[in-house]
């Protein structure tokens, strides 16, 4: 005698393995997703102005975090970095985007507002064109004057686009190359400031 399933026994097994593959589905989601921010690509906020005009406050990028691995930091590369700051006891970690202006083994100094690498005058077209028409220099890039530099093989020597109002290495020196997170390329919002950078 052949024994008969009830009609409800397929249906509960049939319900459990939709749930069963939606559960997998977005296990297997959440995990991309995570490989994806912790290991490749990962969105940044912009808090404060040294970055003007090319990006600015509230605008979202978002940093390739592979692309080091790939290949050598480049000149003129924006790049978001770990800036760590001890006070007293307590370790402060910030994360900072300013563009990469030398690199290590080059000697960077800077005459009456204009950067120059290894005694040649660095083209600079991003800068804001309202701070390059002011005629104080300390209103055009805050230090109008800096002796040379050499840049320390395996740092960088990073600078904000609006130089008035950033806060970078003519301040806190090179920083370690080790401590790049990685390259911003694009904005992603608002979507009227998109660009690729």
């Amino acid at each position: 005698m052949n024994s008969e399933l009830s009609p409800s026994q397929p249906s509960v097994s049939k319900g459990l393995q939709v749930v069963r593959e939606w559960v997998t589905v977005l296990v297997v989601a959440l995990v991309i997703a995570i490989t994806v921010r912790t290991l490749i690509l990962q969105q940044f906020y912009i808090s404060g102005p040294s970055m003007e005009a090319t990006m600015f406050q509230d605008n979202r990028v978002l940093v390739n975090k592979l692309s080091y691995r790939l290949h050598d930091i480049h000149r003129g590369d924006v790049v978001v970095f770990d800036r760590v700051t001890v006070d007293g006891q307590v370790v402060q970690h910030d994360d900072l985007i300013k563009r990469v202006i030398a690199l290590g083994g080059e000697t960077i100094s800077i005459k009456d507002c204009k950067v120059f690498i290894d005694g040649k005058l660095h083209a600079e077209s991003y800068l804001n064109d309202f701070d390059l028409a002011q005629t104080v220099l300390e209103d055009r890039c805050r230090m109008p004057m800096m002796e040379d530099m050499l840049i320390p093989e395996g740092q960088l020597f990073v600078m904000g686009d609006n130089r008035p109002q950033s806060f970078d290495s003519r301040m806190f020196g090179p920083i370690e190359q080790d401590l790049v997170v990685g390259r911003a390329f694009v904005i992603i919002w608002p979507f009227s400031a998109a660009k690729f950078l």
